[in-house]
């Protein structure tokens, strides 16, 4: 297929999928399409609640449309699918955004189309699972038919420097001839350039150990914050005079949330152990990451405690519940949990961010935020570094001289902290 002939539509409208129709919608006839219908109605008046996209960016593109009427992209001829692929309960892979989507592309898909998926998956996903899903609902045979590509979405939520169009993008075929035409596409909205993987289980699986990677190395440091913290010392001051060393890596501790650090791995791990392979040091920074936020509740408590505090009715605020700073995006927030340890101790909690949907916050983890902070608190506690939380006067939160204030970002001024991560 001609790049100069291709109609496309981008299915999912979500943090991944609106940056990427704006672009190809400069280039080529592009329709940003997605079920949610409110999500849409807000796209054609130039609304992005997720803050990826301004008014400005989505005027941009010109050739772009955005509809929930799935009569509207049968006439496409590429669909790149940027569904959520999040886990269960039970911490295993849920393929079912995906399946569905597949589903519905399987019933309009067409002799010469090509579906690309971005969507994370383990190595051989698309092959394996979503390929028998488009033969099936189609009646096309795959490579001969139809084809198919990956390129595993790089979008990091919130990130004004590092956007699309500057991460380089891994790309991949199920054919050579499908490769080329897939890097090609990408390669003509990607000013940073494009890599073609060796195949879509290579690009797959690059993917998954990119965060997995990233999931490990934050993993060490929350635990060396759990030795140095019985040790006495401050987390912070060691990683500061170990980073004097050129090579060290300066990674953080603290809460792992959103939609794929805390996430992806498992679905490596998954992969892993349905071959007979039960991966140890995969799963084992997932056990580390995972109890962080039971260990800051606890030290939380702890530090009530020691400033003779009671802690049935004291009252706690938390300072953001995203799952990151500078960004509405609550995917798999870890604060969530720390609050709900909290309230399990018999603290009375607050909790405010100006970034967060009150109402998404409240649907997804039951959470009632503040929308002004209006009370003096026994302990505060900086679950989320943003920016304007700079602007707040810590001092004049605090109910007496005895209250505590536990940073877990190392981001307000040492002298008014009590304890940090």
């Amino acid at each position: 297929m001609n790049i100069e002939k291709v109609n496309i539509a981008v299915i999912g409208q979500g943090y991944v999928g609106l940056p990427l129709a704006i672009e190809f919608g400069k280039k080529y006839p592009t329709i940003g399409f997605d079920i949610n219908v409110n999500r849409i109605d807000d796209l054609k008046n130039y609304i992005d609640h997720t803050n990826e996209a301004s008014q400005e960016q989505l005027r941009s593109a010109d050739q772009l449309n955005f509809s929930s009427d799935i009569n509207d992209i049968t006439s496409c001829n590429v669909y790149v699918v940027t569904v959520p692929t999040p886990i269960d309960e039970f911490k295993t892979p849920d393929l079912s955004p995906l399946r569905g989507a597949t589903k519905m592309l399987g019933e309009i898909l067409k002799k010469g189309d090509t579906v690309i998926y971005e969507s994370t998956v383990y190595p051989g996903c698309t092959e394996e699972v979503c390929v028998p899903l488009l033969e099936s609902g189609s009646g096309l045979v795959f490579n001969q038919d139809f084809s198919c590509g990956y390129s595993p979405e790089r979008i990091v939520p919130g990130d004004k420097i590092n956007t699309l169009t500057t991460i380089k993008k891994v790309t991949s075929g199920s054919t050579l001839e499908i490769a080329n035409f897939v890097d090609d596409l990408y390669s003509s909205i990607i000013t940073a350039g494009t890599y073609k993987a060796a195949s879509m289980k290579v690009a797959e699986a690059s993917k998954a150990i990119e965060n997995a990677q990233r999931d490990l190395n934050i993993s060490f440091v929350n635990e060396l914050a759990l030795i140095f913290d019985r040790v006495g010392i401050d987390t912070q001051d060691v990683l500061d005079a170990a980073g004097t060393k050129w090579n060290f890596l300066k990674y953080k501790p603290g809460l792992v949330g959103g939609h794929c650090i805390s996430v992806d791995p498992y679905y490596l791990a998954y992969k892993a152990e349905n071959l007979g392979y039960h991966p140890e040091v995969i799963l084992s920074g997932r056990r580390v990451n995972d109890n962080m936020s039971t260990f800051v509740a606890n030290k939380m408590i702890k530090m009530l405690i020691k400033a003779g505090k009671q802690i049935m009715g004291s009252k706690v605020l938390i300072l953001g519940v995203t799952f990151k700073e500078n960004c509405p995006d609550i995917r798999n927030s870890k604060v969530a949990d720390v609050d709900n340890e909290l309230k399990e101790f018999g603290l009375e909690v607050d909790a405010y961010d100006y970034e967060a949907d009150p109402a998404e916050v409240k649907e997804e983890y039951g959470i009632d935020l503040i929308d002004q902070i209006k009370e003096k608190y026994d302990g505060i506690l900086l679950a989320v570094s943003h920016n304007k939380f700079s602007m707040i006067n810590i001092e004049s939160l605090k109910k007496d001289s005895e209250s505590v204030v536990f940073d877990l970002k190392g981001f307000l001024p040492r002298n008014q902290v009590n304890s940090r991560l």
